[in-house]
């Protein structure tokens, strides 16, 4: 390889290691007609997308050099060996999507890329992406699956692919939820250890008709794909058949993300990534100890709004201080201090068995002292000032009656055993 073309490669490498690939869920799911090859330059192509600026046209510009490097063709007939990439792509490869719907399944083919360009006397590309395709690669507020390109790069078969990415969705949502409490253990080790049954397998690698022989089939659709992905990606992976009767019914796959995952040409060096993890857990320790000391914790603390559990939660006390203080100082520095201490009790006696704040009391707390800021805090405190004394002049015991929003999102969230145990005691209240 000359000198000016091995500068290309490295400058590439340096490029492709920061890139990532994004995709909707429906589209990892799908059945892929395609070989390795028209489906790594699938991968490669989409790699180039950035989501918040999508391409204009549905197009995007690669370059033969980059391409070359990334499927790692020598010299020889590398031109003739990508226009056949090219041409198999554009007649024969396909995406079969089956997306779940309210009465049953939908289904949908659609060719991801129906045009490309290039010429033999510069390095560009042109890509454009079919408009059908496209919902599933930009449009990704929630079931989408991100990785890095570079893990797909030295994979060698389209199994090794399409299994990768489906265990890069499942994997992917034990890490979004492992510090989180809106997902059990039994769900955590379901990610972490994701089952599907042979035949869903067989369909979403399209073999459905291929190896027939299950010893067949674990050689090539398993075995090998499985120690690829280990070789060559974060991933050491593992898998069980699972029988019925007789017969293998149910893969059960075992993922474990490497420690210490280094590969110089192509990823981000170790050092750098443990070197960020570490910088982002200082700041959360900083943040977690300034939020502890924040006068507002005690307040709430007292109030019974929070509990000892709350304050040794790093997570819910450090969204206390990003969402719902700057609201308390608001409503201090226009009201005074009494304004947030009449918030605080009034929030505090009408928060009756409401469950959905037992789970995120972070948000509870943010909505109430909105509503209260949106509502006028200095009528309210002025009202509850006379309410107070012509009650105490009068020797009448005040009821306090839960605030609108606190009903309707009560209402919204419970169950009707529930609703009937909170109006029973709403009336004991009266009383």
């Amino acid at each position: 390889m000359s000198t000016i073309a091995k500068q290309e490669k490295v400058s590439y490498m340096k490029d492709i290691k920061d890139r990532k690939v994004a995709q909707h869920n429906d589209l990892i799911t799908s059945v892929a007609k395609m070989d390795k090859i028209p489906l790594k330059i699938f991968e490669l192509a989409v790699s180039y997308i950035d989501t918040d600026n999508p391409p204009q046209d549905n197009i995007i510009y690669l370059s033969k050099t980059e391409l070359f490097s990334f499927f790692a063709v020598s010299d020889t007939n590398k031109h003739s060996r990508f226009k056949e990439a090219i041409e198999k792509m554009q007649k024969q490869a396909f995406f079969q999507i089956k997306e779940e719907k309210n009465k049953g399944f939908k289904f949908k083919s659609i060719v991801p890329i129906p045009f490309v360009e290039w010429n033999d006397y510069n390095d560009k590309v042109i890509i454009r992406f079919d408009v059908a395709i496209m919902p599933y690669l930009i449009d990704l507020k929630k079931n989408f699956t991100q990785y890095a390109i570079t893990d797909i790069m030295d994979l060698e078969s389209k199994y090794s692919i399409i299994l990768y990415k489906w265990l890069c969705m499942n994997f992917n949502q034990f890490e979004t939820y492992q510090f989180k409490h809106s997902r059990t253990q039994k769900q955590l080790y379901g990610y972490k250890n994701p089952q599907i049954s042979l035949k869903n397998l067989r369909e979403m690698t399209d073999t459905e008709k291929d190896y027939i022989d299950f010893r067949n089939f674990e050689k090539w659709v398993l075995k090998k794909p499985v120690e690829q992905i280990s070789e060559h990606t974060h991933f050491n992976v593992t898998y069980d058949k699972i029988k019925k009767g007789r017969s293998i019914a149910e893969i059960q796959f075992h993922i474990e993300k490497k420690a210490h995952w280094k590969d110089e040409k192509y990823k981000l060096n170790d050092e750098v990534a443990k070197y960020s993890i570490e910088q982002k857990q200082q700041q959360n320790d900083i943040l977690f100890a300034k939020g502890i000391a924040n006068p507002y914790t005690i307040k709430l603390l007292t109030s019974n709004l929070i509990t000892g559990l709350d304050m040794a939660n790093q997570e819910t006390i450090i969204g206390l201080s990003k969402h719902v203080y700057p609201l308390y100082d608001e409503l201090v520095k226009s009201n005074g201090e009494e304004a947030l201490t009449e918030h605080l009790g009034y929030v505090s006696d009408n928060m009756v068995d409401y469950t959905a704040s037992k789970k995120n009391i972070v948000k509870y707390l943010q909505i109430s002292a909105k509503q209260y800021l949106e509502n006028g805090v200095g009528e309210i405190v002025k009202e509850k000032k006379e309410q107070r004394l012509e009650a105490k002049k009068n020797n009448i015991r005040l009821v306090k009656k839960a605030p609108e929003w606190a009903n309707k999102k009560y209402k919204e969230t419970t169950t009707e055993e529930e609703k009937a145990r909170f109006a029973e005691l709403q009336k004991n209240m009266r009383k």
